[in-house]
């Protein structure tokens, strides 16, 4: 078993932190980063997410295509239960993976990218608490 491409909190619920570790994407790492992911969905209770991509490590256009996949199928649960995500990410190349990611399937709640962790949490809680 391969180490975690993501880990996904939830102490802070309703903000769900999700920390990118550093690892490459494999086909079982990433799998089970999707599955935490619609997991933390299936609660169906509002929510906002940090997506903390500090250490993110540039993933390939397969894994790239599976989020947008992912973006795609769970659209509704997103709109219906996310106020919205905030993206932390201080590599140009991981902002533009994103924009590539949204381009095969739009972001469908708002989102902010910020390079700072603080910045982000006062987003999400504005998003959250309006």
């Amino acid at each position: 078993m391969s180490s975690n491409y993501a880990i996904i909190s939830t102490e802070k619920f309703p903000i769900v932190t999700v920390t990118f570790t550093g690892e490459k994407a494999t086909d079982d790492n990433f799998k089970k980063y999707l599955e935490e992911l619609t997991a933390v969905y299936s609660k169906k209770e509002v929510l906002a997410i940090i997506f903390d991509a500090t250490n993110a490590v540039f993933p390939g256009l397969k894994y790239q295509k599976l989020q947008a996949d992912w973006l795609k199928e769970n659209e509704l649960l997103m709109k219906n239960y996310c106020e919205g995500t905030a993206y932390v990410i201080s590599n140009a190349l991981i902002r533009n993976v994103l924009k590539a990611i949204f381009k095969f399937q739009k972001q469908p709640v708002p989102y902010y990218i910020t390079s700072n962790l603080e910045v982000a949490k006062k987003w999400v809680n504005l998003k959250l608490n309006p």
